[in-house]
């Protein structure tokens, strides 16, 4: 894409900020261009976040009725996927599953939690919650 063709479209998900994109500049080489977004960008960032929205209310409603444990709900409300949350707390990607388990999650050493807690930027006490 050249510079002069880096869409402008003042997307509502950057708040009038501006990003940085490549660009071929006159001159042939790449350079960085400021882009105010671009609509079709918008709209897979909406569905997106309307899909993470959806997944955090049905694991809310799961942990709220005791088939699950909140780490779920957490974990979606924070933006965050399964392979995310388990390379952030460096526990494997099954560990993390097996957690989303009531049973399972209520018997976790505090030093696991701890790490939850610090990867989804919450305290221990609000990890055990789901309001």
């Amino acid at each position: 894409m050249h510079e002069r063709d880096v869409p402008q479209a003042a997307n509502a998900s950057l708040a009038g900020h501006q990003k940085a994109v490549y660009a071929v500049a006159e001159d042939g080489r790449l350079r960085l261009t400021a882009s105010s977004g671009w609509d079709v960008e918008e709209i897979v960032l909406r569905q997106a976040l309307e899909d993470l929205e959806r997944r955090a209310a049905e694991a809310r409603a799961r942990a709220q009725s005791g088939a699950a444990s909140p780490l779920e709900y957490h974990m979606y409300r924070a933006r965050m996927d399964v392979a995310l949350l388990a390379q952030v707390t460096g526990l494997w990607r099954w560990r993390v599953r097996r957690h989303f388990r009531a049973g399972v999650f209520a018997r976790l050493p505090l030093r696991i939690r701890r790490r939850y807690a610090e990867a989804l930027g919450i305290s221990l006490e609000a990890l055990s919650r789901t309001d």
